[in-house]
Order: C-alpha cells, then sequence, then structure tokens
C-alpha cells in the first residue's frame, strides 16, 4: 500500500540558493502565501550549498531537499556550475531545479535548459506564476516519494 506523504503532514523540503537577502525575502514571503507546508534551507553562497546537497560536514544529516530554487549569480560561483554538479550526481541528478535570475541572457537560459532544470524566472518574478510552479512541483514530489514509500 501506498502512503500519500501529505497526509502524514511531511513539509516539502525547499533549498534557496540566493545571496541576495532582499532577493531571498521576497522569494521567502511569496511562499508563505502559496499554502504549502514547507521547511526551507536557505544559502547564501555555492560552496555552502554544495556541502549541503552532498550532505558533507556539518550537513552529514541534512534533508535531502524536493525543491531547489537557485540563483545563477552567486559571490562564489556560477548557479550553472552548481547545477552541472547537481546533475552528475546520481544521489540528488533527479530534484527539481527552479532558476530564479535577473539573467535576461538567452544563453544562461538555453544553458540551464539543457541541463534539465524544472523552469527559469526572471526576477523580479510574477508570484502568480511562481507559485503555480511551487504548486506543480510539490505534486511530482508527491508523486515520487509516494511511489517510494511502502508499508
Amino acid at each position: 500500500m501506498l502512503v500519500n506523504p501529505e497526509a502524514t503532514g511531511q513539509a516539502l523540503e525547499i533549498m534557496l540558493i540566493e545571496d541576495s537577502l532582499v532577493d531571498a525575502r521576497l522569494t521567502i514571503e511569496s511562499l508563505k502565501h502559496c499554502g504549502i507546508h514547507h521547511r526551507l534551507s536557505l544559502f547564501r553562497d555555492g560552496a555552502e550549498s554544495v556541502e549541503f546537497l552532498h550532505k558533507r560536514g556539518v550537513f552529514a544529516r541534512a534533508p535531502k531537499p524536493d525543491v531547489i530554487l537557485l540563483d545563477l549569480f552567486l559571490p562564489d560561483a556560477q548557479g550553472v556550475d552548481i547545477l552541472r554538479q547537481l546533475r552528475s550526481d546520481p544521489e540528488i541528478a533527479n530534484i527539481p531545479v527552479v532558476v530564479l535570475t535577473s539573467s535576461d541572457d538567452n544563453t544562461d537560459q538555453s544553458e540551464c535548459e539543457k541541463l534539465g532544470v524544472s523552469s527559469y524566472i526572471r526576477k523580479p518574478f510574477n508570484e502568480d506564476k511562481f507559485l503555480s510552479v511551487i504548486r506543480r512541483l510539490k505534486g511530482l514530489s508527491l508523486a515520487v516519494e509516494a511511489s517510494m514509500i511502502k508499508t
């Protein structure tokens, strides 16, 4: 029998990788309006976010994110490089990634699409569009997780 994680009150694990506190706050406020039970981990640089994803050091017991919200321009790394690392590791390669960026460069979007991002949203983003993406990904996340849980 399959168990529905939402019925157990399980929170959606969201990882936000964003160096701008203003943009992070806007994203967090939007998530508060979405009506989805979630927990959010905020990272402001690429190195720490990679450590979290690979459960290294202090992050050895970190939860696996259900969704990653990724800024493309970080102080110590490019989001595309983090995305490449993510997609090269079979343990975490299937995590949906939503790119949130101020870039108008179509090359960035094309590169992200080649790496399999779930959505590419330009900042400042339309809150309704953003929340519809999160709701869709929550449904996908629950379906994958439910198929793995057996009692």
